[in-house]
C-alpha cells in the first residue's frame, strides 16, 4: 500500500529553478494579499526552511546526474532535517505548505502522520514472513521514491508508533531522507506518560542529532481571527434544541431526503453510521468515539463523505481520555481532508476537555473545531476520495 504515498518518481534528469529567496516572496505576497498577518517570529522560521529549500534543491539536482558525473562532480553539503515546534494556530502549518510548494523536486511527499504511520504498520505486517528485517526494507523503499518528507502536526501517542519511530527514522536519515516536521510539542516532550517511554527516547536522540530543532513563538493563534460562517455550524448546550437542530441541518443539506442508516468495512470492521446520503454522513460521538475505532476507521470516514454532522459530544473527563483521544484523531482526519463539520456538543469548544491525559494535544483540537466554522475552511475542497 505504500505506493498511494510514495509514487515512483520519474528518474529523468531536470533543471530546478532558482529558488533563492523564494520563500519571503511567497509570504510577502501572502500578507499583501491579506490573507496572513505578517509576523516576525513566522518570518524567522521562513528562513531556516528557506535554506533547506536551497540545500534539498541542490542534493536533488546531484542526485539526478549520470552514474559517472556523480562521481566526478563534489557531493553537496548534507541536508540538516528540521523540526518546528509551537502554539497551536501559530502558522506551522501555513509555512509548511509555503516550503513544500515552493519545492520544485519531484521526489517529495506531504503525508499526515496517522495516515503513514498505518502504511508503516501494514508494510512490516506484510513483510512478516521475510527473512529481512521489515524497517530496513521500509526505508529503502521510501528512498527510492522520496527525497524530501513533510510531517504536518507531528504527535506520537501509541505505543505501537513509539516504539518503531526510533528505528525507522535512523534508517531514513542514514539513506539521506530530509524530514520537515511541525508539532505543538518540543522533541524532549513528546510521548510524555506513555507506556515504555524509556524506548521511545532512542527516537527523540535520532531526531535531535538528525534536525534543526527551532521553535515559533508567533503572537497569536491565527485560528481564532477567522471569520465565521453565517450559519451555526457548532451547537451547545445540549438542550431542547439540540436534536431539532442536527435533524434541521441534515435535511437542509440531504435536500429532505430520507434518513437511510449507512456502514464503512475498514480492515474487515463494519462501522454503523446514523444516516448517510450521497456523500455526506450523519452520527453521533458515541458510534464514533466511544467504540474502538482508529486511525485508519477515521481516514475511511474523511476519504469517503464530504460532510460529516456529529451530534451529542459530551464534555469530557480524565476518565473518558479514550474517548477524547479518539476524538481528536477523528478532527485531525476530518482537518486533514477538510471535511466539512456541523455537530452539537455540551460546551463551547474551549471546554470540552480542560483535565486529563492529552489535555494539550487537545488544544489544538479546539483552534482546529473553531477554524473549521469559518467561511474560509466551508469554501476549501474536500481532498478525499473521487
Amino acid at each position: 500500500m505504500l505506493k498511494k504515498f510514495f509514487q515512483q518518481a520519474t528518474p529523468a534528469t531536470a533543471t530546478f529553478p532558482d529558488v533563492s529567496g523564494k520563500l519571503e516572496k511567497q509570504y510577502s505576497k501572502q500578507v499583501e494579499q491579506n490573507h496572513i498577518q505578517h509576523d516576525e517570529a513566522q518570518l524567522r522560521a521562513l528562513q531556516h526552511l528557506q535554506r533547506l529549500l536551497e540545500k534539498v534543491v541542490v542534493t536533488a539536482a546531484h542526485d539526478q546526474k549520470p552514474g559517472a558525473h556523480k562521481l566526478l562532480a563534489a557531493k553537496p553539503e548534507k541536508c540538516q532535517s528540521l523540526y518546528i515546534f509551537g502554539d497551536v494556530g501559530r502558522g506551522k502549518s501555513m509555512l509548511m505548505s509555503l516550503f513544500y510548494d515552493a519545492c520544485p523536486i519531484t521526489q517529495k511527499q506531504r503525508v499526515h502522520f496517522n495516515t503513514f504511520m498505518q502504511e508503516v504498520h501494514a508494510f512490516i505486517h506484510q513483510h512478516r514472513h521475510q527473512k529481512t528485517d521489515a524497517i530496513s526494507a521500509l526505508a529503502k523503499k521510501i528512498r527510492d521514491s522520496v527525497l524530501l518528507l513533510c510531517f504536518d502536526e507531528f504527535h506520537v501517542t501509541d505505543i505501537a508508533d513509539a516504539m518503531i519511530l526510533g528505528r525507522l527514522f535512523s534508517k531514513l536519515f542514514e539513506l539521506g531522507i530530509v524530514v520537515v516536521i511541525t508539532s505543538n510539542r518540543h522533541p524532549n516532550d513528546l510521548y510524555q506518560g506513555g507506556l515504555q517511554r524509556e524506548q521511545f527516547l532512542f527516537f527523540i536522540k535520532v531526531l535531535k542529532g538528525a534536525a534543526d530543532i527551532i521553535e515559533l513563538v508567533a503572537k497569536e493563534d491565527y485560528r481564532l481571527s477567522y471569520q465565521p460562517t453565517r450559519d451555526t455550524l457548532y451547537y451547545f448546550p445540549l438542550d431542547e434544541q439540540a436534536g431539532p437542530f442536527i435533524r434541521q441541518r441534515y435535511n437542509e443539506m440531504s435536500n429532505f431526503s430520507p434518513r437511510q442508516s449507512g456502514s464503512l468495512q475498514v480492515l474487515g470492521r463494519t462501522i454503523v453510521l446514523t444516516a448517510v446520503h450521497e456523500d455526506m454522513a450523519l452520527s453521533t460521538f458515541d458510534e464514533l468515539c466511544t467504540q474502538s475505532l482508529g486511525p485508519a476507521d477515521y481516514l475511511e470516514i474523511a476519504s469517503r463523505f464530504s460532510t460529516l454532522i456529529i451530534a451529542e459530544v459530551p464534555r469530557l473527563t480524565a476518565e473518558k481520555r479514550n474517548e477524547a483521544k479518539r476524538f481528536v484523531t477523528l478532527i485531525d482526519a476530518l482537518y486533514e481532508h477538510k471535511v466539512k463539520l456541523i455537530c452539537s456538543a455540551e460546551v463551547p469548544a474551549q471546554e470540552l476537555y480542560l483535565e486529563g491525559d492529552g489535555a494539550f494535544e487537545f488544544r489544538r483540537t479546539v483552534s482546529r473545531l473553531i477554524e473549521m466554522q469559518s467561511e474560509t475552511y466551508w469554501q476549501s475542497e474536500h481532498t478525499g476520495r473521487a
